[in-house]
């Protein structure tokens, strides 16, 4: 593993982020609690979140949560600011891309999909907003996806959600700007998370990646990580509005 850096504005700050448990968010969650941030994070997993929870130790905190149900987002997020305090960075990290056939979307399941990939984002941000603007400032990082860009098929209504997430991030640092509140997103490609490998990840579909990508390499969960620490550490003080890709040059 490399010899990471270490971001001292980090340390003491609370970090709010959304879908922690397992995979790229756990990642992010283990790389925030190594800079002494204070991370509180929500997930749907139970058992994932209180297992990295207890892995971390130190004054962190997590709260299961369907972030399909905002009323049950803001509660949850209630329950981490009483527990760490107003949030400092929010990072909106949860997001499912399940595969579906075009033929097979009905209008229930395309809500869903915006239920589970988009819609939470921007109540997450309503949420946390108003404590960044009283405190003077903040750092959101929403986690976007290339498979759009790339013109990846399979999963319709996934990639429209995502392609979603950066007007959101445009719109919303402009209106947050003024508070110093930096808003930015975060693009990764395929990355080698547990449930890719279990699900997606062949030789000849990774093999296929990689010939694509400048970088010869599969991409691993921390180097999303290193970028959200990077966007929400004050070295980022002028980033915002912006996306920062992390997929080998797959593009």
């Amino acid at each position: 593993m490399a010899d990471f850096a270490n971001y001292p504005s980090l340390r003491g700050k609370t970090v709010f982020l959304t879908g922690g448990a397992v995979g790229i968010g756990a990642q992010t969650v283990r790389a925030f609690a190594a800079q002494g941030a204070k991370v509180g994070f929500v997930d749907l997993n139970a058992d994932a979140g209180g297992a990295l929870l207890k892995e971390i130790g130190g004054d962190h905190a997590f709260e299961q949560c369907d972030l399909r149900d905002i009323e049950a987002t803001r509660f949850a997020f209630r329950n981490l600011a009483a527990k760490l305090g107003n949030a400092e960075v929010l990072v909106n990290n949860a997001a499912h891309d399940d595969r579906h056939d075009w033929r097979d979307v009905t209008p229930d399941y395309w809500d869903e999909r915006m239920a589970t990939n988009l819609r939470h984002m921007f109540f997450a941000i309503q949420n946390v907003a108003p404590a960044m603007i009283d405190a003077g400032g903040g750092a959101i990082v929403n986690i976007g996806s290339n498979s759009w860009w790339e013109a990846g098929g399979g999963f319709p209504a996934y990639a429209t959600a995502k392609s979603a997430v950066h007007g959101l991030t445009r719109t919303m640092a402009r209106d947050l700007g003024e508070h110093r509140i930096r808003v930015n997103t975060v693009v990764p490609g395929w990355i080698m998370t547990e449930r890719q490998k279990e699900l997606w990840v062949t030789p000849e579909a990774l093999a296929k990646q990689v010939d694509r990508q400048c970088l010869p390499d599969p991409v691993d969960p921390v180097y999303v990580a290193r970028m959200v620490l990077f966007l929400a550490s004050d070295d980022a003080a002028m980033c915002t509005a912006n996306n920062f890709m992390v997929e080998a040059g797959s593009i």
